[in-house]
């Protein structure tokens, strides 16, 4: 018995091992037409549009709809155009330049052409004229497929002179996509020992494969549907080309005519005239439908930028947090110093109820703002209680090979911290953020959640010089979704973090003006996690660290000017720091393959941060304090706005504000002359109907 579950095990990890070792396509549907003789197919550059060409009776170009990108189960027929001049075409296949401005279709016979015609509404063949056509009798008589490398100044016909004739013509165009301008014919590539025959022709993002399907066998037979997939070492230039290998669809389609990919080459489509359908595919790896020929996602498709742009936004959150952890303390004790010669160093009185399990248990440490309540009756009186929120947007344009990003992040920190003496104290902070980036244009996004816990304390060398240390660690999760070409990727991430802050300052006064220098050192290590997505041509990321370093220095200034009910503390500051951060290498595969790729990933050499705020204390014991920071690096930016709230009570009033879930509540309470106050309100912020309620106690206790 014990062998037969041997044997089931080793059955089931070699059908593990085989599953993610091979690379085909995975079927997923099809898409049935009207019954015609169909040979061409095509899509918009984000597949919200399908093209196909109908060779029969009608000789049109068909336009759908797609609802969902790249799916084509919502493909819904909008436009129908007819491409037939005289009677004396036979259009095989439809391509479009960038812009979808320009749309070119090559006749298999009769005019033996390739007619070009300007759209006035982008991708939209209703608004389609008729521009001209490229006569290409002299190279080929029986066209089938047409295909122009990115910039249009490549383009490729592929046709069957006879039965003993397969091959693909190459021309050169001296302006892109211009068929009126000078076209050169370069070479003529012929395929026979690989294939009887040519229906179709593509290339992938770089040129450097190129993908041929016909509906004949090799001996020329109509048994099977073949699909060959060529790499190219010199990109676009057919005479380069090497057989990496051959796919059979038989099984799904019959007579295939047209193979085309979605724009990150995750998904695969056919068109066959015998079942008068289009077929849909996954990849296990972006391009490559051969088990074994997937090349680097980042270099060879056009999701990858947004897989570098994913890398590197994981790699300057990771940096982010640390600092974003770092700042509110800083902030708190740039505060204390302003603030030393006073009693009460409490500045926030909120208590903050919140849904998420892992914080609401914060709350418990957080005091209701009244100086008796039942956490101050457990701690020293010299123990001092603050928070801080933080909100931050920000951005980092596009370059060659990453895509653009836009960075949101929120934090709030919760503080303590005990005064030994006016310029000497010690405390611990804890801070939960959320680093929210949408990469690109796609939909691709990383929401990273954080908790940082920190030890902080001041250290005087006199009166008017300190030195200020931080020691951290955090904790990180990411969700990462990754979208292209229509599908769809998911993944979580987690990380570990140890961080720390050395910043030593010194103050020159001339009465209440303050300037003052400093110069500090900021060290990060964090530790991400491997992880795995789901989903099409789906990427294993290996674990990485990251390493961060910066010196920063620079200077505050701060005054203080007193009115008759408040006093008003304006403050600002302007530091330069230097990144000598290493670069951090993050290593990913495919899923289906082993073989692994590095990206190195470098980090700003240098930024900017310049911030202005104030203080504003009113003599009935309310306080507010705000800076808007502003950090310029190399190819960022980001603009952060904090905001700390304080209230020192008088002995007999109690007050609380509580956030809790979807409804907002405050109370207060007073003793006046041996009675009890008590008003109380609440307001329901989320109902589409608001509730809201309001009461008034007067209680005496005989």
């Amino acid at each position: 018995m014990k062998n037969i579950y041997k044997i089931h095990y080793i059955i089931f990890f070699l059908a593990l091992f085989f599953s993610k070792a091979i690379a085909e396509p995975t079927f997923v549907q099809s898409k049935s037409l009207d019954s015609n003789f169909y040979l061409g197919l095509n899509f918009n550059n984000d597949g919200t549009k399908m093209y196909t060409v109908n060779a029969g009776a009608s000789d049109a170009v068909i336009e759908h709809i797609l609802t969902t990108p790249y799916d084509i189960s919502t493909a819904i027929v909008n436009n129908t155009f007819g491409v037939s001049r005289g009677g004396d075409t036979q259009a095989t296949q439809v391509v479009f330049n960038n812009d979808g401005t320009k749309m070119f279709i090559v006749n298999h016979a009769g005019r033996k052409s390739v007619d070009y015609y300007s759209l006035s509404t982008a991708f939209d063949v209703s608004t389609a004229t008729f521009d001209g056509e490229y006569f290409i009798s002299g190279q080929e008589k029986r066209a089938n497929s047409i295909a122009f490398n990115n910039d249009g100044t490549r383009m490729f016909i592929a046709g069957v002179g006879n039965n003993s004739q397969v091959r693909i013509h190459e021309y050169s165009l001296s302006t892109g996509f211009d068929l009126s301008s000078t076209v050169t014919h370069l070479n003529t590539q012929d395929l026979i020992s690989f294939q009887n025959h040519i229906d179709g022709v593509t290339f992938n993002y770089d040129g450097t494969k190129m993908y041929t399907i016909t509906h004949m066998n090799k001996d020329g037979t109509e048994a099977q549907d073949l699909m060959n997939q060529f790499k190219l070492t010199t990109p676009y230039d057919v005479s380069t080309l090497s057989l990496e290998g051959t796919y059979t669809v038989s099984s799904v389609s019959g007579d295939s005519r047209e193979v085309v990919f979605s724009n990150d080459g995750s998904k695969m489509f056919i068109i066959d005239d015998d079942n008068d359908k289009v077929h849909e595919f996954n990849l296990s790896c972006n391009w490559s439908v051969i088990d074994g020929a997937c090349d680097d996602p980042i270099t060879t498709s056009d999701g990858g930028k947004d897989i570098l742009s994913s890398i590197e936004s994981q790699t300057a959150t990771a940096k982010q947090i640390a600092i974003h952890a770092s700042t509110p303390v800083l902030n708190r004790m740039y505060w204390l110093r302003r603030h030393r010669t006073n009693d009460q160093l409490s500045n926030q009185n909120i208590r903050l109820n919140f849904s998420n399990s892992m914080v609401a248990s914060l709350s418990n440490i957080i005091p209701i703002s009244n100086k008796t309540n039942e956490v101050l009756d457990k701690l020293s009186d010299d123990w001092s209680f603050w928070s801080e929120g933080s909100v931050s947007i920000g951005r980092t344009g596009d370059t060659s090979t990453s895509s653009s990003k836009k960075i949101n992040t929120k934090g709030i920190t919760l503080g303590m911290d005990k005064k030994i003496n006016k310029n000497r104290l010690y405390g611990y902070a804890l801070r939960f953020g959320n680093d929210d980036v949408d990469v690109g244009t796609s939909g691709t996004n990383l929401d990273t959640e954080s908790f940082s816990l920190s030890v902080y304390g001041t250290f005087p060398h006199n009166d008017e010089k300190f030195t200020e240390g931080i020691l951290g660690v955090s904790t990180l999760k990411t969700d990462h979704v990754r979208k292209g070409g229509g599908s769809t990727r998911t993944g979580v991430r987690d990380g570990v973090q140890i961080f720390g802050s050395l910043n030593y300052l010194t103050t020159y006064k001339k009465e209440d003006f303050n300037i003052t220098p400093n110069f500090r050192i900021d060290l990060s290590y964090t530790e991400l996690s491997e992880y795995i997505e789901k989903g099409a041509a789906a990427l294993v990321y290996k674990s990485q660290s990251i390493e961060t370093g910066m010196i920063s220095a620079g200077f505050t200034i701060s005054d203080v000017l007193n009115f008759n009910t408040f006093t008003f503390k304006p403050n600002g500051g302007l530091e330069l720091g230097v990144d000598f951060s290493p670069s951090s290498d993050a290593t990913y595969h495919y899923l289906s393959e082993t073989t692994e790729y590095t990206k190195s990933i470098s980090q700003d050499s240098k930024n900017l941060r310049a911030n202005i705020g104030y203080d504003l204390v009113t003599d009935n014991g309310f306080s507010i304090m705000t800076i808007y920071e502003r950090n310029q690096s190399d190819n960022a930016h980001s603009d952060t706005l904090y905001l700390g709230f304080g209230y020192i009570p008088a002995e007999n009033i109690e007050y609380a504000m509580t956030l809790d879930n979807d409804k907002a509540s405050l109370s207060y309470k007073r003793d006046l002359n041996g009675f009890d106050i008590r008003m109380s309100s609440n307001y329901s912020l989320m109902n589409q109907i608001p509730e809201y309620g309001a009461t008034l106690e007067v209680v005496n206790t005989f």
